[in-house]
């Protein structure tokens, strides 16, 4: 099997990854309210600079998603049929993951909760039906 595409690692992601590593999820909240995934140097509401880390609770509702039935690179053949979803976090923000569910249990608006997943040495930050 191919190795899977790996997140790169910079100063600003660094936490992101740290967090996840240690079991839980982060995302960068603005002095303005503003919260966003995936990590930015300014926000993209104000773009302002004056932001912080904030620890997720984990929890979010499913917002839209789609079925993979070809592997558009070779680390994923494996694994198809699988999804790619947008998970809006209760704090806010949004995330590309996927959903450790069938496809057939997902809906729109469905609850789910942080499923962390390791995969080439990093934590991956996944979701499972609540």
């Amino acid at each position: 099997m191919a190795d899977h595409p790996l997140p790169e690692l910079t100063p600003l992601s660094e936490p992101y990854w740290k967090a996840l590593d240690q079991g839980h999820l982060v995302f960068q909240r603005c002095t303005c309210g503003h919260a966003w995934l995936p990590p930015r140097l300014q926000c993209t509401a104000c773009l302002g600079d004056d932001w912080r880390w904030e620890r997720a609770s984990g929890r979010g509702r499913l917002v839209s998603w789609v079925i993979y039935h070809t592997a558009y690179h070779e680390a994923f053949r494996s694994r198809v049929p699988y999804n790619v979803a947008i998970v809006a976090l209760d704090e806010g923000p949004r995330l590309i993951t996927n959903i450790l569910a069938p496809a057939s249990a997902l809906a729109r608006d469905m609850p789910v909760t942080l499923a962390i997943k390791r995969e080439q040495g990093f934590a991956l930050a996944r979701f499972r039906p609540a």
